[in-house]
């Protein structure tokens, strides 16, 4: 965590990593390098998602924000921390051009056009694990949750209607670094 008002540790896209930069950071470099598109990275590591990854699963699209990852993020199987350059171009190349991956036991990265798109799918992301662990109830006593179709999932991703921007504001409310636009 870097406290308010703190300076951040910038880390290049080539050569070492700085002090003081954590290792893990390679996998945030390594999305820069491949993904023109992508100017925000997310590494988190939510209870719902670190659940599902535990049984070698990653959430299917069920419902609205589980759309976006459809038809379903990839699963990095490996439960060590991803603190080297090889297998941080293993993970950034397990992404590809989706917006998420998994990394079982250890959270997830997601990946988006700006912080507040990266910040976005990791909610979301969320959002999608905690509802497929919930279900799980269900499917054991042999009711199926009906997943999206890749069409409908598809029109479901929509960043129609100030999406990201909403929930930007959502997300960041109370934060003392952050004040709205009007």
């Amino acid at each position: 965590t870097v406290a308010a008002g703190a300076r951040c540790i910038v880390v290049p896209l080539a050569g070492g990593l700085p002090e003081g930069a954590l290792p893990e950071v390679r996998m945030h470099r390594e999305i820069y390098r491949r993904r023109p598109d992508v100017n925000g990275v997310c590494r988190v590591s939510p209870p719902w998602i670190l659940a599902l990854s535990a049984l070698g699963e990653t959430p299917r699209p069920l419902h609205g924000p589980g759309a976006y990852f459809a038809p379903a993020p990839p699963l990095w199987p490996d439960v060590q921390l991803v603190r080297d350059d090889e297998r941080a171009r293993q993970v950034a190349d397990l992404l590809g051009e989706r917006p998420a991956v998994v990394l079982r036991g250890n959270g997830a990265v997601t990946a988006g056009t700006s912080i507040e798109e990266a910040l976005t799918f990791a909610s979301y992301l969320e959002d999608a694990a905690r509802l497929e662990v919930r279900l799980l109830g269900a499917a054991a006593s042999g009711r199926q949750p009906i997943e999206y179709t890749g069409d409908e999932a598809a029109r479901r991703a929509t960043h129609a209607g100030g999406l990201v921007e909403r929930m930007w504001h959502y997300l960041c409310f109370g934060d003392p670094e952050w004040e709205p636009v009007n």
